[in-house]
């Protein structure tokens, strides 16, 4: 009899111990803030595979020059947050973080837009240090001007365009024309003097940074149940842009030979030719 009402009390003094450690665990733990514990799975996200291609196979090949506007509202997801809040952050920031931890590499702006000179963390920030001259006048005698150097450090949030260089081809063995980006360069914009002037900052390679970018969700403004990423964003082509530049002889921008309306008007005839090209390839 003592011994069955020994095993007894050890019972109830391990169910105790259990469930007050289930309490402690249930209070320590924060609440879910949502329908579900939400998942990390996105972290360890991998970037769709590009399908194969050989040289043989590309019997057409067209390089266009692009740039995207975060300032539409199509593009607002490149730009905010501002600050990262959840999983979302600007891509402006994730580019800075994954070359702070030396995930991705920048390379120098050059005139043929090549990946040739490579940049650290510390010369990118270096390089976007703003330096203005600037003229006062004392507020006391003998009241005369006086001269000083204001500098200003790098603003993510002034990066409101990104240029995109990529490759249209036509594959003989899947018989479609498919694009390829191969590298993206963020642009400032900057007031000069009350005059807006863009400045390149660096070029990324885009093929390189689809890792980083697979793993960084952005705001689905028709669905917050269903989970995209920068890499999918760029993969579905869902954002608007306007060509600034096709390969040809000359090397031109079309903003060196159309200005205005004209070189909207260009830059649709561009895409235009892209399409018709595509189209004809077909007889119905």
């Amino acid at each position: 009899m003592k011994k069955l009402i020994i095993i007894l009390g050890v019972v109830a003094l391990l169910t105790g111990f259990g469930i007050g450690n289930v309490h402690a665990q249930i209070l320590d733990s924060p609440p879910v803030d949502g329908l579900f514990e939400d998942g990390s799975g996105f972290i360890n996200m991998k970037p769709v595979p590009y399908p194969p291609l050989r040289q043989a196979d590309v019997m057409w090949q067209k390089r266009l020059w692009r740039e995207i506007d975060f300032r539409e509202k199509i593009n607002q997801y490149f730009y905010y947050p501002i600050e990262p809040h959840n999983h979302w952050r600007s891509f402006m920031r994730i580019l800075m973080d994954g070359l702070k931890e030396g995930s991705i590499t920048a390379y120098d702006i050059s005139a043929t837009d090549e990946f040739l000179v490579p940049l650290v963390y510390q010369e990118v920030i270096a390089r976007q240090v703003d330096t203005f001259h600037r003229v006062y006048n004392r507020p006391y005698p003998p009241y005369e001007e006086y001269d000083t150097v204001i500098f200003t450090e790098f603003d993510p949030t002034k990066v409101k365009r990104i240029r995109v260089k990529e490759d249209w081809y036509f594959d003989k063995q899947r018989s479609q024309i498919m694009v390829r980006i191969i590298g993206v360069c963020p642009v400032m914009i900057k007031d000069r003097d009350g005059e807006e002037v863009t400045e390149p900052l660096f070029w990324i390679y885009f093929p390189e940074a689809r890792q980083i970018l697979s793993q960084a969700l952005i705001y689905n403004r028709h669905n917050d149940a269903m989970r995209l990423t920068y890499d999918d964003a760029f993969w579905k082509r869902m954002f608007n842009s306007y060509i600034y530049k096709e390969s040809n002889v000359y090397d031109r921008r079309i903003s060196e030979y159309a200005t205005g309306l004209d070189a909207l008007y260009e830059s649709e005839r561009i895409k235009n030719e892209l399409f018709e090209f595509e189209h004809d390839l077909w007889e119905f």
